[in-house]
């Protein structure tokens, strides 16, 4: 990709300074790579581009415009480089209207002025400039500044020549220091000056009266000798002498200058011609710089010149320039071909078709080539889906594609999200042997998800942007190159229906043709079958090949395409699993057919061979955060079609959530494997299997359970209970010199949290163990706090309140985990206090434990029973 230009800078301006229409020279970097790249130019906020002569990236000259500000910044804007900025800045200089007999340090240029629209300058009269000082006394300028003359005259101006001339202004400007006299002498001259301006055409015919008089004699006697010749028609006559005399004349000069006029006609002719070229050289070097561009690839200045010629000479009546212009058009129908066969190229980019499509529409090619580049793509993806099917078909093992995928596989291309919920990536590293030992089925459907994970979806955002107009307005904005495309969009909705189903299909027939056969038609075999010598796919191959269309199709749903069009593959996959599931069935059978092979005939006294599975969970129990293989959560349901859907990227349980984990295993093997393993073999027939069930389910089983149980408690409990002794004499506490009770102190609520803590653990774990767990932790915290009871010698008023206070608070917040041996620890707690007998002292307790459980609702809600399902790790 070549570099992003730079936007323009201004580092220089020559002259700083001048009046409207002075030619200066514009120097800094970046500014264009060409004159078609100079799309912006404005000197002190007017606009230059007109006047604007590009010379180079570093040079441009132009002429001031009549702009408003007095100073201000060059800005250069080109199409590569966006909108510059300027370190110079250039002084608009207002002229002075200076007369013809007024004195001047610089030389005054009164006869001509700059005309901007047709460049070039134009002579003005010398009668049109107007006398300095039209009042006839002396200048007094005075010292106001002239920007608090134009905020006392909003609107006017000073000077008289001007439409909203103010004479006020121009007297404070100019005579402010004169006398009343001057002034009175300056309106008599006033009035001398328009009297003289009337009467000056009357003067003037009065000077030359005899002139005129002369004039008219002479008229009148050539008028009256004519008529009384009366033979003007006769030959010999004076006015017939007279007309050949002028016919002769004629006839000599124009012998004498017909070579010098006929020189000077074609000079001029020549001239005339040069000059229509000249100012039309864009219309006559159009075809040729057309050519050049083309073949450059420059399509966008190309369309820019073609929609600049169209608007000037589409309508143009003459002949010369129809002729240039209908050359353009056979240029620009040329580019239209050339663009609409490299947008039904194939292979080729969504950013590609987008673009040709943009071009083709600029241009107002016929038809609809976003709809021709969307057809032309659903015929080339089926062509290739096809062609997958047949480099296959007839081809021995490894023979396919020998030079060695190379291409980044279009699986590997989904994302990180998708592969997380697999439980790792799509696809394994595989060794070099690979395309040897895989059955060309797995070959073929992964080549063949690969095809449509790489073309599909851009396929699918090509119709997404022909919807919403985006093809042709990235910005959203209105055009009517938009709204068409949006209602072409709306008629071909079913068209466009009839192409995703149409692939969905071929992928489905594909892949039934390759895995199931017996699956479709006759008629279809021909076309998607061809697959009976092929080597026959085992469970694992087939798992592989589920787990490939399952991408495939989580791909497709990810472009948000509507179920309903990719319900044949959800059909597909449930049909695989099915076969699948068969095939597995098939194996095992016989693989079961085969265990006497490894049977090693070691028997206990009973008869029996033993059974390990008891031992395996007693070593998981035991092992190190270093022996787990944490990559695999030994909780997960083996039997689920989504292997380790609950997997985390980096999770590590600890040694008490190991000890959860196996409990919980422990409960599902006594309450459901065991009974089902049972009835299964009831309702089979099987004979002698109650003794395996009950040394497994009652014997190994509940004594793994118990020792897990134990060993979990110990873990959890025993530091919840010891934190209570130094929490209750924490800051020399005196239960014999204490302070009135102002509530539940905070070592028990730290002893509650802990037991949240517990709670939420065993919770996120299974929702079953939690009152079992719960259970025992509350029993070890009630027989503490009995312990802690009992040893008091003596309480004081205070101590006994405060102690009743926090023994209830601990009682009632949970209540719904006490037990028999809990209730006993409480009821021999609280008769170890001394009674209370005042009012008072009841109330004030009543309203502490209400204040108690307020305060700390939110936390204990946790106690309650509810029907939340547990949070899965």
């Amino acid at each position: 990709m070549s570099r992003a230009r730079q936007p323009p800078l201004v580092t220089g301006i020559s002259p700083k300074e001048g009046a409207a229409w002075t030619k200066v020279t514009i120097r800094g970097e970046n500014l264009g790579t060409g004159p078609a790249d100079l799309i912006g130019l404005s000197i002190c906020g007017h606009n230059c581009l007109l006047t604007a002569e590009w010379m180079s990236a570093s040079k441009i000259v132009c002429r001031v415009g009549p702009a408003k500000d007095d100073k201000g910044e060059i800005i250069v804007t080109t199409k590569s480089g966006g909108l510059g900025t300027s370190t110079v800045s250039f002084k608009l200089l207002r002229p002075e209207r200076i007369g013809i007999l007024d004195q001047s340090a610089v030389w005054v240029d009164e006869m001509n002025y700059y005309d901007m629209r047709t460049d070039r300058n134009k002579g003005i009269s010398p009668l049109s400039l107007r006398p300095s000082n039209p009042l006839g006394i002396d200048l007094d300028k005075g010292k106001i500044p002239q920007k608090d003359m134009e905020l006392t005259f909003p609107g006017m101006s000073g000077d008289f020549t001007s439409e909203n001339f103010s004479a006020t202004w121009y007297l404070i400007e100019n005579h402010s220091g004169s006398s009343f006299d001057q002034l009175k002498l300056a309106a008599s001259n006033l009035k001398k000056q328009a009297t003289k301006k009337n009467e000056g055409s009357l003067a003037y015919v009065k000077g030359g009266l005899s002139t005129f008089f002369e004039a008219q004699d002479a008229l009148a006697a050539i008028h009256q000798r004519l008529e009384s010749d009366g033979t003007e028609r006769v030959e010999g006559s004076m006015t017939q002498r007279l007309e050949n005399i002028l016919n002769r004349a004629s006839d000599t000069a124009d012998t004498l200058f017909q070579e010098v006029l006929g020189r000077k006609d074609k000079a001029d002719s020549t001239r005339n011609a040069l000059n229509v070229l000249q100012r039309f050289k864009f219309l006559f070097n159009l075809p040729l710089n057309i050519e050049r561009n083309i073949q450059k690839g420059d399509y966008d200045v190309v369309i820019n010149d073609y929609e600049k010629a169209k608007s000037l000479f589409g309508n143009t009546e003459v002949p010369v320039f129809k002729k240039v212009y209908a050359e353009v058009e056979t240029r620009i129908g040329a580019l239209r071909s050339l663009l609409l066969e490299k947008l039904l190229q194939t292979p080729s980019t969504l950013h590609d078709q987008k673009r040709y499509i943009r071009y083709l529409s600029d241009l107002h090619a016929p038809g609809d080539p976003a709809w021709l580049c969307i057809y032309a793509q659903h015929k080339w993806i089926l062509q290739l889906m096809q062609n997958c099917r047949d480099e296959f078909i007839g081809v021995s093992v490894g023979a396919v594609d020998s030079e060695g995928d190379t291409r980044p596989s279009a699986l590997g291309r989904l994302g990180h999200t998708a592969s997380l919920k697999r439980g790792g990536s799509l696809r394994t590293p595989r060794p070099r042997t690979w395309r040897f030992e895989t059955p060309q089925q797995v070959q073929f459907v992964e080549k063949l998800s690969d095809v449509v994970i790489g073309q599909l979806p851009n396929f699918w955002k090509l119709w997404i942007s022909y919807v919403n107009g985006s093809l042709f307005s990235e910005t959203g904005e209105k055009s009517g190159q938009v709204e068409k495309s949006k209602k072409n969009a709306r008629q071909r909705q079913n068209d466009f229906k009839k192409m995703i189903e149409e692939m969905t299909h071929r992928l489905v027939k594909l892949v039934r043709g390759a895995l199931l056969p017996t699956t479709l038609p006759q008629t279809d075999l021909n076309l998607y079958g061809g697959w009976e010598n092929k080597t026959e796919l085992t469970g694992a191959w087939l798992t592989q090949i589920i787990h490939t269309v399952r991408g495939c199709h989580d791909a497709l749903s990810a472009l948000e395409i509507p179920n309903d069009l990719l319900q044949v593959i959800q059909d597909l996959l449930l049909e695989m699993r099915v076969h699948c599931l068969m095939v597995t069935l098939l194996h095992t059978a016989e693989d079961v057919k085969r265990l006497a092979e490894k049977e090693d005939w070691v028997v206990d006294n009973e008869g029996i061979t033993s059974l390990v599975f008891i031992n395996c969970l007693e070593q998981l129990s035991t092992k190190t955060n270093g022996d787990i293989d944490t990559s695999h959560n030994i909780s997960v349901d083996l039997s689920s079609p989504d292997r380790f859907p609950g997997v985390q990227e980096g999770f590590s349980p600890t040694s008490e959530q190991r000890l959860l984990i196996i409990l919980s295993n422990c409960q599902y093997l006594e309450r459901r494997t065991f009974l089902n393993l049972a009835d299964h073999f009831e309702k089979h027939g099987f004979t002698g299997t109650e003794k395996i069930t009950q040394v497994s389910a009652t014997h190994d089983n509940k004594h793994l359970d118990r020792n897990l149980f134990e060993a979990y408690i110990e873990r959890r409990a025993d530091p919840i209970a010891g934190s209570l002794e130094p929490g209750i004499y924490a800051g020399y506490f005196d239960w014999r010199d204490c302070q009135p009770p102002t509530g539940v102190r905070n070592y028990l609520k730290e002893a509650l949290v802990n037991i949240i803590t517990v709670h939420a653990e065993v919770f996120t774990v299974s929702k079953d163990l939690v009152p079992r767990v719960l259970s025992r932790i509350v029993e070890s915290v009630a027989d503490e706090m009995c312990r802690l009871m009992q040893c008091v010698s003596s309480f004081s008023k205070n101590g006994a309140l405060q102690a009743r206070l926090e023994l209830c608070a601990l009682r009632d917040a949970i209540a719904a985990y006490l037990n028999s041996e809990s209730n006993s620890s409480f009821k021999l707690a609280l008769d170890a206090l001394p009674q209370l007998h005042s009012g008072g002292d009841k109330k004030l307790l009543e309203e502490l434990l209400n204040k108690f459980k307020s305060s700390m609702q939110l936390q204990l809600t946790c106690f309650q029973p509810a029907c939340v399902q547990p949070v899965k790790r």
